[in-house]
């Protein structure tokens, strides 16, 4: 069946789990640059996205394939570093959760499959007790479209950040499917209360 008849029924979700690894690390690759993801950091992800024995960090799948994932790490879990203005959220910083990335498969994209891992991942966090979720919305996607998703979905704009993932194009090889050499792409970071 085309993914274009596929309905939001035919599609089930589950919490990120060890065997789901390899499928996250390829279409991560594919949509978010060659190097965006690889084993060492997806393990610290997925250990960092339980709080209170709850897993914040989800994937969607048609079958057997991988179709979709959230990767959110549980507040108190993450490092917050220079692009991130926490005196502009008006919560504590103990009580955010970071929304890695939300990616859908291209022939997926249009179902309603990002919004409902986001939905889901909502859900989680506040059941480990976070109020919000922080994300760096990557400003150069195709129409972009990332900023307008989340902005639908509540999140609002903090600040910009140029260069946002220029450390990891030079440091550990990630290449960005915009640029050409090293990553100028701005981060539009925004917080989504719950």
């Amino acid at each position: 069946m085309e993914s274009q008849n596929k309905t939001m029924t035919e599609i089930r979700f589950e919490p990120l789990a060890p065997q789901h690894f390899e499928r996250i690390i390829a279409l991560g690759n594919q949509v978010h640059g060659d190097n965006y993801l690889d084993v060492a950091s997806l393990q610290d992800l997925y250990l960092n996205s339980f709080q209170h024995g709850i897993n914040a960090s989800l994937v969607s799948l048609d079958g057997d394939t991988l179709i979709g994932f959230r990767l959110t790490i549980a507040a108190k879990k993450w490092k917050m570093d220079k692009w991130c203005s926490a005196d502009k959220w008006l919560l504590p910083s103990e009580q955010v959760c970071y929304f890695k990335c939300n990616t859908v498969d291209d022939a997926y994209r249009g179902l309603g499959i990002g919004s409902k891992l986001l939905s889901l991942s909502i859900e989680k966090a506040r059941h480990q007790g976070a109020k919000a979720g922080l994300a760096h919305i990557w400003l150069a996607s195709p129409g972009n479209s990332a900023y307008k998703y989340f902005s639908k979905c509540g999140g609002k704009l903090i600040a910009e950040h140029p260069g946002k993932w220029r450390h990891l194009s030079i440091e550990e090889g990630y290449c960005c499917p915009v640029c050409n050499d090293i990553c100028e792409c701005v981060a539009a970071e925004m917080l989504l209360e719950f």
